[in-house]
């Protein structure tokens, strides 16, 4: 899809992975990647398996696909600089807090936007019956609160995919409290496509010390195309220099 390419920038020694969310792509996350590049750091925004191209492709791929690119741009970071942070959107966030699990020596913090790590929809006990009777539902792209901005993202849900995507929640729940780094959490007050209580859940169990929460009152999921993705965008910057020293 024309605007779905992945983004890379060498920079100094900070580097930043940079993940978008689920059935969205690269687009999502630009203007943050872009902004931290311009700042000097070095940035890997990579277009994750599946996405950016068409939902049927994404149906063939799942979630060990999605953290081994993420985990192999992580590398190329960690193998050229210093220190590495993690931001993430959505599923983006629950890759950025599986790397830091995984494989936390090496992650210097984390900045994440509406981290998805449960979804609370009864419905979804369903998914593994109902994956082979529909391939797919109506799309979550584009909560957006901003009328003229756009995701580019499918419009249906691959449901194979998706019951990946959930079947990660309770290994990424788990481990939740091996999260040791500074983090920043940015949320929106007003989301329709993750519950408030998958934000609450992450900061009620992670183990880190230096923890700051920002509430973003003037856009729905897709934040970092919304209303405060400024805020976004100064806010992480901010907490990387601090963290950096």
């Amino acid at each position: 899809m024309p605007g779905a390419e992945p983004f890379s920038s060498d920079g100094g020694d900070v580097g930043v992975l940079v993940c978008h969310g689920f059935t969205g792509s690269p687009q999502s996350m630009r203007p943050l990647a872009q902004s931290l590049a311009a700042e000097g750091f070095s940035v890997r925004l990579p277009r994750l398996p599946g996405h950016g191209t068409t939902w049927q492709e994404m149906n063939r791929t799942q979630w060990a696909d999605w953290l081994a690119c993420a985990e192999s741009a992580f590398a190329e970071l960690v193998d050229s600089c210093d220190r590495v942070f993690v931001a993430g959107l959505s599923m983006g966030g629950a890759l950025a807090l599986r790397i830091a699990e995984r494989q936390a020596p090496h992650v210097a913090g984390l900045a994440l936007v509406n981290p998805c790590v449960t979804l609370g929809d009864p419905r979804l006990v369903a998914l593994p019956v109902l994956k082979h009777v529909l391939a797919s539902l109506p799309g979550i792209a584009s909560d957006i609160a901003q009328p003229e901005r756009t995701e580019l993202a499918y419009d249906r849900t691959p449901l194979k995919a998706l019951h990946s995507f959930v079947q990660a929640f309770p290994e990424v729940v788990r481990d939740l409290p091996q999260v040791t780094q500074p983090l920043l959490l940015m949320r929106s007050a007003v989301d329709h496509v993750v519950p408030a209580k998958s934000s609450q859940l992450v900061l009620s169990r992670v183990s880190s010390k230096d923890v700051t929460e920002i509430v973003l009152e003037r856009s729905f999921h897709v934040a970092t195309l919304d209303y405060d993705a400024d805020v976004i965008e100064r806010e992480t910057l901010a907490f990387i220099r601090r963290v950096t020293g």
